[in-house]
């Protein structure tokens, strides 16, 4: 079975096991997909993560496919420039790509296919053309105003000066040609040869600092996944820092000392204690989620007596006084699930960071680049003060759930600040409620944004939004659904298969 946001990712991802491929290759193949025709969302020009589960050897890996900041990049040279807060966008917001790295990576060491057998259904929906699904036009569509600043991304992903309407044939004619490229010549041509030396030139003539070397530097990092007990014998499990899956794990950490299966799903009572947990952990995520080169305390945040210091700052009655949260906004992510016959499991997330990345799109090739370099401060003394060479925070956080060891589900959601919330509210969901997949996907959620008011979506009651009001919370109505993130579960149980595509995205869970 594979789960994401849109249909043709998942069919040649399915495709890809029918003949005989396993679950890396599937995943792979996917979000190869994925760039192609989610192109706001991912691309070779951004980052990934992947969790992986190898049934024979019963082991669990993780693939940290995020880049760094250009070698050339200080706090001193863009204060020098007059800049006093990090750029959200444009060259100075560009970041080493990693996803490239990262996907042959996974393919290398635990797939059975090529790199260029993954990459044919994408360079045959980036030369033919796929017809843009409805969600994917209005992301595309509220991106416009972005792509406009740069020529060349004006030139690939506006075509007659506008954003593919739904329905409308959509080919990415430059977008092919890098990927036969790196089909043909691996991945050399992108990190050491001729795609290297034009991404970097064409950074660097926007005054940007990306350099040839920085490319030919990267490589992905093997690491092993965190993992914390949840409600007796489940064990979820994230990816560490750069990562911010920790901060799921200290939710949850958080919320098994309360009994949410005896509060009413969507209640006032359940709703205040997530929220409360949730904007106490999103102020953790700025003090400890940052470069894994430098020193974190993951054994202490992980501890009880951490967990039981966070829960003394929670009233049944009142809404705790909140400090301020990461910037957010708009993001745009896709994740694939994936599982084979074997039972080998992939979880995997890639992202541009927001949508179209920096809104830069290198000449001739099709790759827009991504922003993750927004991720640091120019601030003095913050886990993620920029310096060179250094991995910024990461939205990104694909995700699992083990019983009694094995993998249980396969879960990520997808909405930058909103993943750890989603995530605990569908894994709350599934082990506190006993969801099926779908219907945890499906069940209305919240979102603390960056104010720390509260957003309700469609289906939470007015009694409980007016309620949550009298306990101190700042209600946020009129939010429109992409804020609330979107997720793909695919649960085992046994011999059986059980897949959910959120209802937020154009996708899918497929199965045979």
């Amino acid at each position: 079975m594979v789960a994401s946001s849109q249909p043709l990712a998942v069919e040649s991802a399915v495709e890809m096991l029918r003949r005989g491929g396993n679950a890396i290759d599937a995943a792979v193949t996917a979000t190869f997909v994925l760039n192609v025709v989610e192109p706001m969302s991912t691309g070779i020009g951004g980052d990934c993560f992947a969790i992986i589960y190898l049934a024979k050897e019963k082991r669990l890996i993780g693939i940290n496919g995020t880049g760094r900041s250009p070698a050339a990049i200080s706090v001193e040279a863009l204060k020098g420039r007059g800049i006093e807060q990090m750029p959200v966008d444009g060259p100075l917001s560009v970041t080493v790509p990693g996803a490239l790295d990262g996907l042959a990576r996974c393919l290398k060491d635990y797939g059975t296919i090529s790199l260029s057998e993954a990459l044919a259904p994408a360079i045959s929906y980036a030369q033919n053309g796929f017809r843009v699904t409805e969600v994917i036009a209005r992301q595309w569509e509220r991106a416009s105003a972005k792509l406009k600043l740069n020529a060349e991304s004006a030139r690939v992903y506006l075509p007659d000066g506008r954003s593919p309407v739904a329905g409308q044939i959509f080919r990415n004619p430059d977008l092919e040609k890098t990927f036969r490229l790196i089909s043909e010549q691996g991945t050399d041509v992108f990190y050491h040869g001729e795609i290297a030396e034009t991404l970097a030139s064409s950074v660097q003539e926007l005054s940007g600092f990306m350099s040839s070397s920085d490319l030919a530097e990267h490589s992905s990092d093997l690491v092993n996944p965190l993992r914390s007990f949840y409600r007796d014998s489940y064990e979820v499990v994230q990816m560490p820092p750069n990562s911010q899956g920790l901060v799921a794990l200290i939710a949850l950490n958080v919320l098994s000392g309360y009994r949410l299966n005896d509060m009413f799903h969507g209640s006032p009572e359940y709703l205040h204690h997530l929220i409360e947990v949730i904007a106490q952990v999103l102020t953790e995520a700025q003090d400890n989620v940052g470069d894994p080169d430098d020193r974190l305390q993951i054994d202490q945040l992980f501890s009880q007596g951490h967990a039981q210091n966070l829960r003394k700052l929670i009233k049944a009655n009142k809404a705790a006084p909140k400090q301020v949260a990461p910037i957010d906004g708009h993001h745009d992510t896709v994740f694939v699930a994936a599982v084979d016959e074997e039972r080998n499991v992939v979880s995997m997330i890639c992202s541009l960071y927001k949508s179209f990345g920096s809104g830069l799109t290198v000449p001739g090739t099709g790759l827009v680049l991504q922003n993750r370099g927004a991720g640091f401060t120019l601030a003095p003394n913050n886990r993620n003060t920029l310096r060179p060479r250094k991995r910024p925070y990461h939205t990104l956080m694909p995700a699992m759930i083990l019983r009694d060891g094995e993998p249980w589900a396969c879960l990520g959601v997808v909405g930058g600040m909103m993943q750890p919330q989603g995530q605990v509210q569908v894994i709350s969901n599934l082990l506190d409620f006993q969801m099926d997949p779908q219907s945890a996907l499906d069940a209305p959620r919240f979102r603390v944004l960056e104010d720390y008011t509260i957003a309700l979506e469609e289906g939470l009651s007015d009694t409980a939004a007016k309620k949550l009001e009298l306990l101190g919370h700042r209600i946020k109505q009129n939010t429109t659904e992409e804020e609330f993130g979107g997720g793909q579960v695919i649960l085992i149980g046994g011999e059986t298969l059980f897949g959910g595509s959120d209802k937020r995205k154009d996708g899918c869970a497929i199965g045979y």
